[in-house]
């Protein structure tokens, strides 16, 4: 039934070859040229794809009246004049910077916050109300801002440059672009060699890659709609893997329908008929693998981390487009050329395709246990090494590339505002009325935190330049001066107020909130820097300090926010994800492996094969990177997606060979089978196997010059050394072997598993006309 459907699906591409190649290639530069391209919406941050539940972003939507509004976009300006104080000139400019900034489009409010206690540097914040999910808005906003410090006079040797998260974020999402580009073009030059390599044709590599290169293009576009929808997040991650998955697995289909046109035409059919006769018995295995792949991404969508939940439907998009590519556009393109796909070469009628693979699958199933066995025995020695793993990688890129206007603004801030650029950790608490009129629970709070020892630095409202405010003269400072924040730089005249305490009252602002009722305190940790994994570690306690203060003071509410509590939530929901995911991926792939295979019994070694080579590859991953490689850990997306994406993408061979083994051994006796079933589809899943590998190798090597460079290569390297092992070792020893021993019962319960159901082999082979075009009118 499933072999009539592909015959069909053959049959069509074949006839309107013309046709099918007409509508893929108009549609593809439609779609490119109409739609968002998908590196424009890249965020390299990876808290900000944390739910809105985790306790970190809770803390955040608390610190609202503070300004640290999630839904707010607020842009840094840095002025600096490096050999000496900022003069009246300066300040000058410096005012004409805030009211041309106020007309920025979104642009609510332009402030300056702070001069430095040298004079030499000076802050202004830019508030904008933003869609922060859409990076078009946010690269406007920054590119507009830009813009002011262009066209406004500046006298000489005064500075200006953009600094803070938004700035970097943008700048970061430009050097993603150029980090894909680079990945893409390297990758799609590695595949080409290597096919020329395969085929040993000058044609059959381009055709092969061509409908990937092609889905490529069209499923970026599509993904980019999306993310400026605000349906996405969109990580360099996400983009990255795309390149590759598309790249590799596009071009493994290609070779599955390749590799069998050219044994089809070695068994004497015309080239159309090859075409459609390779359809017909390899398109049940592509789209089951291409299925597999589609499974697993889509069991993403039920995680919590915005990363995993929101790489799956992005990169299932791409498989399935290039499913659709591999089963009507790369058919009509062998139609197209015919035979001269594989010049010079020239598949010959009869010719013998046994190979080194035929020659190994004859010693492996004469005795099947000695490969099985000293293959567990290798793999769960690799396996052992998972003890030594460490994670590491939580944060993301959260610093600007080098060079960028970003990180030179960084850099002013780092120098001249310390505090501002320390990366603290918000302490947050909520009162049921306001500070100002009574500010006695401030110090309440402030003992119990300074009392606990965790934090090696801490700024309050009653201490936040250094210069100490009693409670009282906070609320009398309060109920002369009004709001801090609307105040001018230098304190009125005839009040009697010294500067000390005026800029001192003055940088309240960002420590109590509009209305008074929520207040913060800025800490270091004295665990390490909020991004070390100490300090991630030692969030718990951090909270816990927290929760008491609160209660000692009479807050209702409280919460932390900062890199270090997000980066713990980051841990704690990926951890989770892992835990409930991975079973219902298994399940679901299982369920599809049963059904291709039409058994019970061996989607359960299939499965079981995948978890070993996934433990050993880890393993093996953990000894080369942290144990010779002296890395402080592996990125903690690695374990994760390693799993998934080994999952899918050795269950692509295994259906493969599967389903290979299967078709030998409706005619033969089992062993034979495998035999032959190896033999012919071990060059295939080589060379698949290395095109995917390599295209992974080639993400490590070149995605580490990007914002989020260690985890782009660990994930590359790692999951290249998983598909080595699961190539060469998994798919074309274990499997063939546990098949040798199971006998028939791989087959179980289906009627092939017993033995009399033998066929005689009626397939075609080198024959007459009337065969021919019986095949391909069926």
């Amino acid at each position: 039934m499933l072999h009539r459907f592909f015959h069909h699906i053959g049959t069509f591409s074949v006839q309107y070859r013309w046709l099918v190649v007409a509508i893929w290639v108009i549609g593809s530069i439609a779609a490119v040229r109409t739609l968002p391209s998908l590196a424009s919406q890249v965020n390299n941050d990876n808290s900000a794809f944390l739910p809105s539940s985790a306790p970190s972003m809770r803390a955040e939507s608390l610190a609202a009246p503070l300004g640290l509004n999630p839904d707010a976009a607020q842009v840094l300006i840095v002025a600096d004049r490096p050999n000496g104080r900022l003069g009246v000139a300066d300040q000058a400019a410096l005012q004409r910077v805030v009211t041309a900034a106020s007309h920025v489009p979104h642009v609510v409010s332009v402030r300056e916050i702070g001069i430095s206690p040298g004079g030499q540097a000076a802050q202004i914040l830019a508030t904008a109300h933003v869609n922060l999910a859409n990076f078009n808005e946010e690269t406007h906003l920054v590119d507009d801002l830009k813009g002011v410090i262009t066209r406004t006079s500046l006298p000489s040797g005064l500075q200006l440059h953009l600094a803070g998260g938004i700035a970097t974020n943008v700048a970061n999402q430009h050097q993603s672009k150029r980090t894909g580009n680079r990945v893409q073009m390297l990758s799609i030059l590695f595949i080409i060699v290597l096919l020329f390599l395969v085929y040993r044709s000058l044609v059959a590599p381009l055709l092969t890659l061509l409908p990937a290169a092609l889905v490529l293009g069209v499923s970026g576009s599509f993904i980019g709609a999306l993310g400026t929808t605000g349906v996405l997040k969109i990580s360099e991650v996400t983009q990255v893997l795309l390149i590759v998955l598309v790249l590799g697995a596009g071009t493994d289909y290609g070779l599955f329908l390749v590799f069998r046109v050219k044994e089809e035409l070695r068994r004497g059919l015309d080239h159309r008929a090859a075409v459609i006769r390779a359809v017909e018995r390899v398109g049940e295995s592509i789209t089951a693998s291409a299925g597999t792949v589609i499974l697993a991404l889509l069991s993403l969508l039920l995680a919590s981390f915005g990363i995993y939940h929101d790489l799956g439907l992005p990169l299932a998009l791409g498989i399935a487009v290039m499913l659709l590519a591999g089963l009507t556009f790369l058919p009509a393109l062998l139609a197209i050329f015919g035979r001269a796909v594989f010049w010079p070469s020239r598949p010959t009628v009869g010719q013998s395709q046994e190979g080194w693979w035929g020659k190994v699958a004859s010693r492996i199933v004469t005795k099947p246990a000695v490969a099985l066995g000293i293959g567990i025995v290798v793999f769960g020695g690799l396996a052992g090494a998972i003890s030594g793993y460490h994670a590491a990688g939580f944060g993301g890129a959260l610093s600007a590339p080098k060079g960028s206007d970003a990180a030179v603004g960084n850099a002013a801030l780092a120098k001249y505002f310390p505090k501002t650029s320390a990366n603290p950790t918000n302490l947050i608490l909520r009162y049921p009325k306001s500070v100002w009129s009574d500010p006695v629970e401030i110090v309440k709070a402030e003992r119990v935190l300074a009392a606990s020892g965790e934090f090696s630095k801490l700024i309050g409202p009653l201490d936040p330049t250094g210069v100490a405010i009693s409670p009282s003269q906070l609320a009398i400072l309060h109920k002369e001066l009004g709001n801090p924040r609307l105040i001018p730089p230098l304190p009125p005249a005839g009040k009697g107020i010294t500067l000390a305490d005026y800029e001192a009252y003055r940088a309240t602002a960002d420590l109590i909130g509009k209305g008074g009722h929520t207040i913060q305190f800025e800490a270091s940790l004295r665990a390490g820097a909020a991004g070390s994994t100490a300090a991630m570690n030692a969030v718990p306690v951090i909270r816990a300090t927290l929760a008491s203060a609160a209660k000692s003071s009479g807050a209702t509410a409280s919460g932390v926010a900062g890199e270090a509590p997000a980066l713990y939530d980051v841990s704690s929901i990926s951890d989770h994800d892992m835990v409930h995911i991975v079973p219902i991926a298994i399940i679901a792939i299982g369920l599809l492996l049963a059904l291709v295979m039409r058994s019970l019994v061996a989607p359960l070694y299939l499965i079981a094969s995948v978890a070993l080579s996934y433990l050993a590859a880890l393993g093996l991953a953990v000894l080369l990177f942290i144990e010779i490689g002296g890395g402080a850990g592996l990125t903690f997306l690695l374990p994760f997606l390693m799993f998934i994406f080994l999952l899918a993408l050795g269950e692509d061979y295994n259906i493969l060979m599967m389903t290979r083994i299967r078709e030998e051994s409706l005619y033969k006796r089992i062993r034979e089978a495998v035999t032959h079933a190896t033999a012919a589809t071990g060059p295939t899943i080589t060379s698949a196997g290395l095109v995917l590998a390599g295209t992974f190798a080639v993400l490590g090597f070149s995605g580490g010059g990007g914002p989020t460079g260690s985890q782009i290569q660990d994930i590359g390297f790692g999951l290249a050394i998983g598909i080595l092992m699961d190539t060469f070792l998994v798919r074309t020893i274990l499997v063939p072997s546990t098949v040798a021993i199971l006998g028939r019962v791989n087959w179980w319960p289906s009627r092939l598993s017993r033995e009399h159901h033998l066929q005689e082999d009626n397939r075609p082979s080198p024959g007459t006309s009337a065969q021919l075009k019986a095949l391909v009118e069926e």
